[in-house]
């Protein structure tokens, strides 16, 4: 599926393939896009476990599309990365599809936070809390 309607990303950097489910709280998406050897992340031809934190807020931004599609092509920041965990150090390595979950926390006006979990065959890749603020006219 095309998430680039969704996303400030084309081509190859809409790093996610489809919606498994979602609801106001979370949303819940796979892809195998870690495994392409011309995944745009990768560098000398590996891909680096960091980057599951892209894969979580891309599933973040999706899911913020989804609730409030009028703001579809309004710019949120990324405000803080908060106990971010990596259970491995590279996502090349990974050979089964990654699951990408991510659960508001909290939602207050233009900002968010969320928690986020990768994983393959219920082994977790990385976890992290995410805040998301738009921006200020004065910011």
């Amino acid at each position: 599926m095309d998430f680039s309607s969704l996303l400030p990303h084309h081509g190859n950097m809409c790093l996610l393939e489809n919606i498994v489910s979602w609801d106001q709280q979370h949303i819940l998406m796979n892809s195998q896009s870690h495994r392409h050897p011309l995944n745009p992340l990768r560098k000398n031809g590996k891909l680096s476990a960091i980057h599951a934190l892209e894969y979580g807020m891309q599933a973040i931004a999706i899911h913020g599309s989804l609730l409030y599609p009028q703001q579809t092509a309004t710019i949120h920041y990324l405000a803080a990365l908060r106990e971010v965990k990596l259970y491995i150090t590279r996502l090349d390595t990974v050979d089964t599809l990654l699951n990408i979950e991510a659960y508001c926390l909290l939602h207050q006006g233009d900002n968010s936070i969320y928690t986020l979990k990768v994983s393959s065959l219920n082994k977790i890749i990385a976890t992290a809390q995410v805040t998301i603020v738009k921006p200020t006219e004065n910011s």
